[in-house]
């Protein structure tokens, strides 16, 4: 159990995270029937005439109560840094009425708080990842004209760090997974904000009131499915890829991102970690934290 100090910072952090409005898109675009598949695109707000074009898939433990509004202060800041982005929603497990706030376990941590809802859909959640970024090279055209998807970066933020590294890895998927792709996502790279990189060592950490073992669909599922889902075990991608990850969190701890480093580096793999000291979990995408700079710096390297 974190002692009284670093819970209370870990408050304040998620705080000032969620404190922000959310900030609208210039455009919208669908990508299917359901009212979750739209991407969301803004347009960079410096005058480079073509801007890279960052991919956001948002966090919330994969639960419908945490959608893309909550990291849109962030998805504008990246705007205001010269990039066009695109941030992509998809469909989540459980009731999205439920506040996020009054949730358990995961973001919103709270003692004695009700359960949180169910975490993702299988197969729902894969499918819509992979359906949003198939489709977005042909969108991003007719709605984003500024932005040049040559120079195309996925990053995420916790769960969504997981879909990041997942959507990366779609080439290396086993033979039979739907979504697998014959070749690997024209991306400059990924980087994955303390992500649920590791769904072994997730599992063992309780990580979010157990997220990944719901999102697979219990224990029943878990080892039938992870092949198909983890981003350990879905290595070399041959990506350029770095985690973004503060030693203070304690949402998806740090150990979690050390794991998936080292089984890249046993696959013939080198990932980028960059630590950040005295940093938790939200500091990644809160626009006033200085930990958002050193993102937005690790995007940048990649996308210029």
């Amino acid at each position: 159990m974190p002692d009284d100090a670093a819970a209370a910072r870990a408050a304040a952090e998620e705080e000032s995270a969620f404190s922000h409005p959310a900030v609208a898109p210039d455009v919208t675009a669908v990508y299917g029937d359901h009212p979750d598949q739209v991407i969301d695109f803004y347009a960079p707000r410096t005058d480079t005439t073509l801007a890279p074009l960052v991919v956001v898939l948002h966090g919330g433990a994969w639960r419908a109560p945490y959608d893309r509004r909550h990291i849109t202060p962030f998805v504008d800041y990246l705007a205001r840094k010269g990039f066009a982005v695109a941030n992509v929603e998809y469909r989540r497990g459980g009731d999205p009425q439920i506040p996020a706030q009054n949730m358990g376990p995961g973001p919103g941590l709270g003692a004695g708080a009700p359960p949180a809802p169910v975490a993702g859909r299988w197969p729902d959640t894969f499918d819509d990842v992979a359906a949003a970024m198939d489709v977005l090279p042909s969108l991003v055209h007719g709605a984003l004209p500024q932005a040049d998807p040559r120079r195309m970066v996925l990053t995420g933020h916790s769960a969504g760090g997981h879909l990041a590294l997942w959507a990366a890895a779609r080439h290396v998927l086993p033979g039979d997974a739907p979504w697998r792709t014959d070749g690997p996502a024209p991306l400059r790279g990924v980087v994955a904000l303390a992500p649920i990189a590791d769904f072994a060592v997730s599992e063992k950490l309780d990580v979010c009131g157990n997220a990944a073992l719901q999102l697979l669909g219990g224990h029943d599922k878990f080892a039938e499915r992870q092949p198909y889902a983890d981003p350990a075990l879905l290595l070399p991608t041959g990506i350029a890829t770095t985690l973004v990850q503060g030693r203070a969190d304690l949402v998806v701890p740090q150990a979690v991102a050390e794991s998936y480093a080292d089984a890249a580096a046993k696959a013939g793999e080198v990932v980028g970690l960059t630590l950040l000291e005295d940093v938790g979990h939200f500091p990644l995408i809160d626009p006033v934290a200085d930990a958002c700079a050193v993102v937005a710096e690790e995007i940048a390297q990649l996308a210029w």
